[in-house]
């Protein structure tokens, strides 16, 4: 097998034993939770779109190791097409879903993998490729969803994780044996950890000597013995208790994080990429960086449902034709498209590494992200603004079908004649989600921090800029010798 469908991949996590906690307890059934099953139906999708011939040569690869026909999210980028085709893919599965899809983080993890365990061997004479292509081998071949892990909890940010009054507050290894190494610590923030098959651990800074044993990268399956998953909250997340309700906004798909916690877990050397190797931490969390902060063209395809929802809204309220409304969905679309444009840039700009794998442009990579953390955050005050109050003061739906009030808000919250009020409160409770809701995790507070924060990218920027070029330009104009 080498692509599963949607339903396959249902039916792949069925067989995990992942440890879970969630609200103070344990869950028995994790795939049908009806918190957590809206994110696996938005991972479904990457599954289900790779099958559709319309959208075969975006969401599909071939192999550069078996040559077989492989879903993109496990393919490594042979050109600058394929990191174009990736931002494609991303915008695609952003608009379909209107959240998060999970899948971006593996895919990162893995092409970045595969540049620095190139290198690492070619300085120190090891083996972390070849051992590194025999794990991508079996990822493609069984078409899996990697969760990548590189965010540490970093207790006082002040200290090296070396210097940490508490060590475990940076994942690192606490015991070596013949056939493999034990790890304690915890990775968190992970999207869609719960939905995947593997867990892909890397470092989460640049490290020195004396943090040796905090520079590790390895793989597992998500359900080994001692990973255990704590479920983060989100906004108006119990909304999804109640079913399939209006007042979900985004009753299809959503998102989840959670704080994956390794307790003295085992890993075996034929899955260990990095293992003391301190001076390529740095390298790896920035090629990763730089590859992730282009993967956020999926928030461009979210973007497209706001502004469609906007659009909609502003139809269902009687205002689309008002010149200030035009001019807010103009707005909108110039700074969504403006997104667009970071994510193809740095893609267009793309190089080939020695191992012969091709990296984005990190300079423009940041500067689109770094676009990212400002630019919907504008789209989503002129979408709340385009909606109206009644975005945040609507009643339940329960309240619209009571016999006692059902006739009261129907009757005073019908706007355009033609429009039935249901589908007005179904707009509204949309931009609600994805503006201040469970998917607001996704588009804005993941905009903001997902990749680093603003001021990691700033220093990127910083140290990927020529000054000097660009100062001996402007001397060259004016004469200065």
């Amino acid at each position: 097998m080498t692509m599963m469908n949607a339903e396959q991949y249902e039916e792949s996590l069925r067989r995990l034993n992942l440890v879970v906690h969630m609200f103070g307890k344990r869950l028995e059934n994790v795939v049908d939770d009806p918190i957590i099953r809206p994110s696996m139906k938005a991972v479904a999708k990457t599954y289900e779109l790779a099958h559709r011939p319309e959208h075969e040569d975006i969401m599909t690869a071939t192999s550069h190791i078996t040559g077989k026909k492989i879903n993109r999210f496990t393919h490594i980028h042979q050109n600058i097409g394929d990191l174009v085709k990736k931002s494609k893919m991303g915008r695609l599965l952003g608009r379909e879903t209107g959240c998060c899809f999970q899948r971006c983080v593996g895919m990162d993890s893995l092409n970045a993998l595969s540049i620095v365990t190139f290198n690492i061997d070619e300085k120190y004479g090891t083996e972390y490729y070849k051992r590194f292509l025999k794990y991508l081998e079996y990822v493609q071949e069984n078409d899996l969803t990697c969760d990548g892990a590189m965010t540490d909890p970093k207790g006082d940010r002040s200290l090296p994780p070396h210097k940490q009054p508490d060590p475990d507050q940076y994942l690192h290894v606490v015991g070596q044996k013949k056939d493999g190494i034990v790890v304690r610590g915890a990775k968190a923030h992970q999207t869609g950890a719960v939905n995947s098959h593997e867990i892909i651990v890397m470092p989460t800074l640049t490290m020195r000597e004396e943090d040796k044993d905090y520079a590790i990268s390895f793989a597992l399956p998500s359900d080994t013995e001692g990973i255990v998953y704590i479920m983060g909250r989100q906004s108006c997340d119990t909304r999804k208790l109640e079913g399939d309700t209006i007042d979900r906004g985004n009753i299809l798909f959503g998102g989840h994080e959670a704080l994956v916690v390794f307790n003295d877990v085992f890993v075996p050397w034929d899955r260990v990429f990095m293992c003391r190797e301190y001076d390529f931490a740095g390298q790896l969390v920035e090629d990763f960086a730089a590859y992730h902060r282009q993967s956020y063209a999926c928030k461009v395809g979210v973007g497209d449902v706001l502004i469609g929802a906007a659009q909609t809204i502003a139809e269902y309220n009687g205002a689309e034709k008002a010149s200030h409304i035009k001019d807010k969905i103009v707005e909108m679309n110039h700074l969504n498209e403006t997104l667009y444009c970071g994510c193809i840039a740095c893609a267009s700009e793309g190089q080939k590494e020695a191992s012969g794998t091709y990296a984005v442009n990190t300079l423009l990579a940041n500067v689109h992200k770094h676009n990212v953390t400002r630019f919907p955050y504008e789209i989503a005050r002129l979408a709340q603004d385009i909606a109206g109050g009644l975005m945040v003061t609507m009643p339940a739906e329960k309240d619209f079908k009571s016999p006692e009030t059902g006739k009261w808000l129907h009757k005073y919250f019908k706007a355009n004649s033609d429009v039935p009020t249901e589908n007005r409160m179904r707009i509204l409770r949309l931009i609600e989600n994805i503006t201040l809701g469970t998917a607001a995790v996704g588009y804005l507070t993941e905009y903001m921090h997902g990749a680093g924060s603003p001021q990691a990218q700033r220093i990127m920027i910083s140290r990927r800029i020529n000054l000097r070029e660009k100062q001996k330009a402007a001397k060259k104009l004016c004469g200065i010798e």
